[in-house]
């Protein structure tokens, strides 16, 4: 599903349902020694998805660590992200010569939780939401957005970014978002950037959504 949301200098791969073949290199053991069984699998698989998808682009099987905020630890002159929930697994990386910075998440299409959209939208977006055609959860189409936001923030500013830091607007008819940065934007290559573009797609019980911003 993943690719079908990027642009070609950025390759994915992806995994629904399950991965009986995925494994752990020696090095990322360590990373979920203390986890339980359900959280290793889904860092397994996760990790193995990142590899397959670092092959594409002619890289060695590597181990992907994880930072100090948790985030991947990619091979130099790599860009990437990695998102799972419960059945999907996906990764996408690019060469950072061609590739800012990317984001992508993944949730399942249902209703976000009681109480949750309050916390992780500004009242402009609440309002959006509500002129948006129905029989589709928006709320949770907003909610990963934003999470694919803070992915593709944070490699370029090594900062924390609230869910009222980020104002998304969604446009139901071509399947895309796009967003303002409400605090003070990273400088990149001397300009500031002051938003993004995303694309997202529901299909079979998923939401993903992606940014990826080319050079």
């Amino acid at each position: 599903m993943i690719e079908d949301l990027l642009p070609a200098e950025v390759v994915s791969a992806d995994v629904l349902g399950d991965d009986p073949d995925a494994r752990l290199l020696p090095e990322e053991e360590p990373e979920v020694a203390k986890a339980v069984e359900k959280r290793v699998r889904e860092f397994t698989i996760a990790r193995a998805c990142a590899r397959r998808a670092l092959g594409k682009l002619g890289l060695p099987e590597t181990p992907i660590l994880r930072g100090a905020k948790r985030q991947p630890l990619w091979p130099a002159g790599i860009v990437g992200s990695i998102t799972h929930t419960r059945g999907y697994y996906a990764a996408a990386v690019a060469r950072a010569e061609e590739v800012l910075t990317v984001g992508i998440d993944a949730e399942t299409h249902a209703e976000l939780p009681d109480g949750v959209l309050g916390v992780v939208t500004l009242p402009e977006e609440r309002e959006m939401l509500s002129r948006l055609p129905s029989g589709t959860f928006w709320g949770r189409i907003l909610f990963s957005a934003k999470e694919s936001v803070y992915k593709s923030w944070f490699p370029l500013t090594e900062k924390w970014l609230g869910f009222n830091d980020a104002r998304v607007t969604i446009d139901p008819f071509e399947n895309t978002f796009s967003v303002s940065l409400l605090v003070e934007p990273p400088l990149v290559r001397g300009e500031a950037l002051t938003g993004f573009e995303g694309r997202y797609l529901v299909r079979d019980g998923f939401v993903v959504t992606a940014i990826a911003v080319s050079i």
